[in-house]
């Protein structure tokens, strides 16, 4: 099967095989485009979209329901500026756990903890790395030793973000 490789440019098609299972659909040039369009704006209509891809309304409905029913597309949402909102902290944490047994529980708790929006299971000399949003420092030593260390933590390491660049979904070259 012909594979897209993503690069930071977007997408070149690469002429190998590989074995991957995308499940039973199989995007199309079409289904780019609108992914593109929708990851873009998520409050963008169906009919704007079908303008620009030059198909009708329906189309683009049907063409999304697929995608969203092969778990391609997962939903939509808004994104906030969460310092314009008290959150001046931002910080990436990896974390090293004496258990490894239970990461799929440790994964389960650290979702009740509203601070960190994201989660990672990673390779190398820490099992899990997650970003982290505090009110100031205070705060997030607090939410480390309060309710991250508790779940088992023997080791961490710490980045601090002090700009976020860009934040964005990945585009796709039609």
């Amino acid at each position: 099967m012909t594979i897209f490789a993503a690069n930071f440019y977007g997408m070149r098609l690469f002429n190998q095989n590989y074995n991957i299972n995308m499940e039973e659909y199989v995007l199309d040039e079409l289904d780019y485009k609108i992914l593109n369009l929708i990851s873009n704006d998520a409050r963008i209509s169906f009919l704007e979209v079908s303008r620009i891809c030059n198909v009708s309304g329906a189309a683009v409905h049907q063409r999304v329901q697929k995608m969203m029913s092969n778990g391609i597309i997962t939903g939509s949402e808004f994104w906030m500026d969460l310092k314009k909102i008290g959150y001046q902290t931002c910080a990436f944490l990896s974390l090293h756990f004496s258990e490894t047994e239970n990461l799929d529980e440790v994964v389960e708790r650290l979702k009740d903890i509203h601070e960190i929006v994201e989660c990672h299971s990673i390779t190398g000399a820490y099992d899990i790395f997650v970003k982290i949003y505090a009110l100031n420092n205070s705060h997030l030593y607090e939410l480390i030793q309060t309710r991250i260390k508790p779940l088992g933590v023997v080791r961490t390491e710490m980045l601090m973000s002090f700009k976020e660049s860009f934040h964005r979904q990945m585009a796709f070259e039609n």
